[in-house]
C-alpha cells in the first residue's frame, strides 16, 4: 500500500512540474515555421551554449536558463525554445514571474523541430 503512495506523489510531482505555467502559450514546431520571420517576436534558445552551437534557429539568440532575461523587451512576445520543451517551460515560468505578459513554449523543443 504504502508503494503506491509513493508512485502516485511521484506520479503527480512530474504532472506539477510539467504544467505550464499560467498565461504562457504552448505552440507547436509548425507554427513556429510560420512565425519565424515576425519582427515584432524575440525568439530565445535556453539552451547551453555547446548544445546552441551544435545546431540552432537563426533568428534564436542564446540565453542559456539561468541567465538574466532583463534586457529582453517586454512590449513584444518572446518565443522559447530548448531542446526538449523542459528548460523552455522553466524560462517561460521564470519570464512570466518577472513580468512579460507574452510568452510562448515551443513544444517539443528542437527535439520536434
Amino acid at each position: 500500500m504504502e508503494i503506491w503512495i509513493i508512485i502516485v506523489l511521484v506520479a503527480a510531482f512530474f504532472v506539477w512540474r510539467m504544467k505550464p505555467a499560467k498565461g504562457v502559450q504552448s505552440i507547436s514546431t509548425a507554427q513556429l515555421k510560420d512565425m519565424l520571420n515576425d519582427k515584432d517576436k524575440i525568439f530565445i534558445d535556453v539552451r547551453t551554449p555547446a548544445e546552441y552551437k551544435g545546431r540552432h534557429i537563426s533568428q534564436f539568440k542564446n540565453v542559456p536558463l539561468g541567465s538574466s532575461f532583463k534586457n529582453l523587451p517586454k512590449d513584444k512576445e518572446i518565443i522559447v525554445i530548448c531542446q526538449s520543451g523542459m528548460r523552455s517551460s522553466q524560462a517561460c515560468k521564470q519570464l512570466k514571474k518577472q513580468g512579460f505578459e507574452r510568452v510562448s513554449n515551443v513544444r517539443g523543443g528542437m527535439s520536434a523541430y
